[in-house]
């Protein structure tokens, strides 16, 4: 399934989430931010993701975890 710049398919990774287009796992792009990388050194070392690929996913992230809803289920 895809969903924007995040694709979910059994065939590929064994159905992690990665960006679209590539093999390259979301979860990378929160490690190298949970590691003090920037951006730009994220997308230097996946040239297959895009710049509009990642802001698309963070956005995503940022819309997710600010949510009433997601708020409601996880902390409330």
């Amino acid at each position: 399934m895809q969903y924007g710049a995040i694709n979910i398919d059994p065939e590929t990774m064994g159905g992690t989430a990665v960006f679209t287009g590539t093999r390259v796992p979301i979860q990378a792009i929160f490690d190298y931010i949970e590691t003090g990388e920037t951006l730009e050194e994220f997308l230097e070392n996946f040239p297959t993701v895009s710049h509009e690929q990642a802001l698309e996913v963070l956005e995503k992230a940022k819309r997710s975890i600010t949510s009433e809803k997601f708020l409601n289920e996880n902390f409330a």
